[in-house]
């Protein structure tokens, strides 16, 4: 098996190729008619990298959205509203300057991922936020939207890995 970084490395690649853009539309028209995302109304969203799937659109219905914040090793969720000020974090991705609310406000936390296997394994970037994140709250429901270019039969699994409760592929 390979390891995480030749992982990471094929998978951008991969993904570097991919119309994200019309995936991202796809994914969220997918995501919209689950039954989890219907009956959530505090969602935490990603502010997407370069090439990585675009949940904005999704800001356009009535629910309210959090963004994560880097604090340390942790992430803070933070409320957002279309056009609210961000600040560049020191890993060059936007977010929000709010005020940060407890995460067990939360129903539902769509999680970035590079790669994700057939058991809802995901491969981010190697930092370990959002395992920390998932580990530390139990109890939210969370969610991968992923081209299916992206998905793969097993990801190598270290002991802090963390499943994801649903996959959302085209």
């Amino acid at each position: 098996m390979e390891n995480k970084q030749t992982l990471r490395k094929k998978y951008k690649e991969i993904r570097n190729n991919l119309d994200v853009n019309s995936k991202s539309i796809e994914l969220c028209k997918k995501l919209r008619e689950t039954e989890v995302y219907k009956s959530s109304n505090n969602i935490m969203t990603f502010y997407p990298l370069t090439n990585e799937i675009d949940t904005r659109d999704l800001f356009n219905d009535f629910k309210n959205f959090y963004l994560p914040k880097t604090d340390g090793e942790n992430l803070l969720v933070c409320p957002y509203k279309t056009n609210d000020k961000m600040e560049l974090s020191s890993f060059h991705t936007l977010e929000p300057i709010s005020e940060p609310i407890l995460p067990e406000k939360l129903d539902l936390v769509i999680v970035p991922a590079l790669v994700v296997d057939k058991n809802n394994y995901r491969l981010g970037y190697g930092k370990g936020f959002y395992d920390r994140f998932i580990s530390q709250n139990p109890q939210l429901k969370t969610v991968v939207l992923i081209p299916k270019e992206l998905v793969i039969e097993e990801l190598p699994i270290d002991e802090f890995d963390k499943q994801v409760d649903f996959v959302i592929s085209d």
